[in-house]
């Protein structure tokens, strides 16, 4: 049964990088939410239209549904998530559902960094190589300050959440290989 890690966090914040290196060192497969949202948005609108966002829970349902009856040790997840609706803890909590229902070990891990670090990660080579809709800047930047404004996409400091197994890190100053490993150590998913 694969075990579940879902890395949340605002844009920029280091969210599929860490996943990156985390599957590197645990075996598991990192499924970044770009990899739905860039098939899609060949086709339509992946947030703005009806058709676009059906397919986007069709195609993540089906992954993981599959997943969770494979072989795979694991399965790693990266969203971004709206700390003030209620719609989000929903769809997280229904996923972590999915996979303790078949013995699966889950995990949450939070992401924050400072904005002016997310705007310079926003420019990486990784990020733009992996995530088309990423490669205008100018939009992609503005894309971020909008929704940044519009929606809470961090807790609060000390704020308690409805995850069992959680932690928050701060990556402002902190490579990728440093967060993935203590997220192993963190959650025993080597063990």
């Amino acid at each position: 049964m694969p075990n579940l890690v879902i890395i949340l966090g605002p844009h920029a914040v280091g969210k599929m990088t860490v996943g990156q290196e985390l599957a590197k060192i645990t075996g598991y497969k990192l499924f970044h939410n770009h990899m739905t949202i860039e098939l899609i948005r060949k086709f339509f609108d992946v947030h703005g239209s009806a058709e676009g966002r059906h397919l986007s829970e069709v195609f993540r349902r089906e992954i993981f549904e599959t997943v969770v009856k494979s072989d795979l040790s694991g399965l790693i997840f990266t969203y971004m998530f709206g700390f003030d609706l209620q719609s989000e803890y929903d769809y997280i909590l229904n996923l972590i559902d999915l996979y303790k229902s078949h013995g699966a070990k889950t995990c949450v891990v939070e992401l924050c960094a400072d904005f002016e670090v997310r705007i310079e990660r926003n420019k990486t080579e990784n990020r733009l190589e992996n995530k088309e809709s990423k490669r205008d800047i100018e939009r992609s930047e503005a894309e971020m300050r909008r929704t940044s404004a519009k929606y809470r996409l961090n807790s609060f400091e000390g704020e308690k959440l409805p995850f069992e197994n959680y932690i928050k890190i701060d990556n402002t100053n902190m490579p990728p290989e440093k967060v993935a490993a203590i997220i192993c150590q963190t959650f025993h998913l080597n063990d």
